[in-house]
């Protein structure tokens, strides 16, 4: 395995890292490896749109009719 020596950091970012691994239970370490991990890998997901996202979470409901894109236009004030 790879090490990485991380030179000039804040003692108060070193703090917060040790109180952010004592409360999932682990070494500090550990908490920064995991921490990496997840920056790595949101790094290779696609980035999509929040409208992708929600349309995939309930695609397997389906819809009558289809909802239109609105991008980058403003949906008008409904008044009553």
């Amino acid at each position: 395995m790879a090490q990485l020596v991380v030179r000039n950091l804040e003692a108060s970012v070193k703090t917060r890292l040790k109180r952010r691994a004592a409360r999932h239970g682990r070494s500090t370490e550990a908490e920064v490896r995991d921490i990496l991990r997840y920056a790595v890998a949101q790094e290779d997901s696609p980035s999509t749109g929040l409208g992708t996202e929600i349309a995939a979470m309930f695609s397997k409901i389906g819809l009558r009719s289809p909802i239109r894109e609105l991008h980058g236009r403003l949906k008008p004030p409904r008044f009553k």
